[in-house]
């Protein structure tokens, strides 16, 4: 569904992290002003910072980030920003939007990290690989080191800061890393039922199997046979728990539960923050993930 608001138009502010500043409404003064398509680069460009950006995430809290739209506000941020940070094929109007009005430095992460090549067995959609490349904290470390050369080629008076911000960054994606391949090492179960195809690279990377009901398009509706599919195989192999997510739809996921007699729990593929109110970050987020990953499967 497309979802256009006059909102959208507005920088946004995200939690505070540690050691560096939230998400300001300043864009007009004279600090540096990064614009993201979606909150993980959102989070990653603020963590680098600190005090000494603006950033603008033109996905708000709430939004489903796949089909976004922007406001005229929003192309206007793109065409003033010093850095745009986006992903190319996931939100094609931020692609458009780059493409015929960015003026400052713009750094599509998949030039960075390429896309997995993955095949869908759920859907027919356009993406040609799997944009969730947040889902493996490993695969944001070149990220990071790629948005802090090009903050510090803006504002090259605080580049020692904005290094600085990113070794903590970095170090704090090491640790997640280590908790989650600790916390999934010894688990009854290594397979998992989630509502769509956005886990991909956290299964590759700490040997789990994900089985999704929609594949990487989430408004994509799954075929009644595939939805047999999917009910014949939870009962088959014990699977304990159906995942749904936060911003997608959750009618699929727990239906599928509901019927089978299984536990419904949420998954949430980082892609967004559910509300302005929110005190959650990429880290927490990805650590609730973790622990519920661990219910479900049984891990010791």
């Amino acid at each position: 569904m497309k979802l256009t608001s006059a909102l959208l138009g507005l920088t946004v502010s995200l939690p505070l992290f540690a050691g560096c500043s939230a998400l300001d409404s300043d864009a007009s003064g004279s600090r540096p002003h990064v614009v993201t398509g979606i909150y993980p680069y959102a989070y990653v460009a603020a963590r680098i910072a600190g005090d000494h950006a603006t950033i603008t995430n033109l996905t708000t809290p709430g939004v489903e980030p796949h089909d976004l739209e922007l406001t005229p506000r929003q192309v206007a941020d793109i065409s003033e920003a010093d850095v745009v940070v986006y992903e190319s094929g996931f939100q094609p109007s931020v692609d458009s939007a780059v493409d015929q009005s960015a003026a400052g430095a713009t750094l599509d992460v998949t030039d960075v990290v390429p896309l997995k090549d993955t095949s869908a067995p759920t859907e027919q959609d356009d993406l040609s690989g799997d944009p969730h490349i947040w889902q493996d904290p490993t695969l944001l470390i070149p990220i990071v080191e790629a948005v802090t050369s090009d903050i510090s080629e803006a504002d090259p008076a605080h580049e020692d800061d904005y290094r600085s911000n990113a070794a903590g960054l970095v170090s704090d994606l090491k640790d997640l890393d280590r908790d989650f391949a600790n916390g999934l090492a010894d688990c009854e179960r290594t397979t998992f039922v989630t509502s769509h195809a956005a886990f991909g690279y956290l299964a590759s990377r700490y040997d789990l199997e994900m089985i999704p009901i929609a594949g990487l398009s989430p408004e994509v509706e799954p075929s009644p046979q595939h939805l047999a599919e999917m009910a014949d195989y939870i009962e088959t192999d014990g699977i304990t728990t159906v995942f749904s997510e936060t911003l997608g739809t959750k009618a699929y996921a727990d239906t599928l539960a509901r019927d089978l007699g299984v536990q419904s729990a949420v998954l949430d593929p980082v892609e967004g923050l559910a509300d302005d109110d929110s005190d959650d970050d990429y880290l927490s987020l990805m650590r609730e993930n973790l622990a519920a990953l661990q219910q479900a499967n049984g891990c010791s």
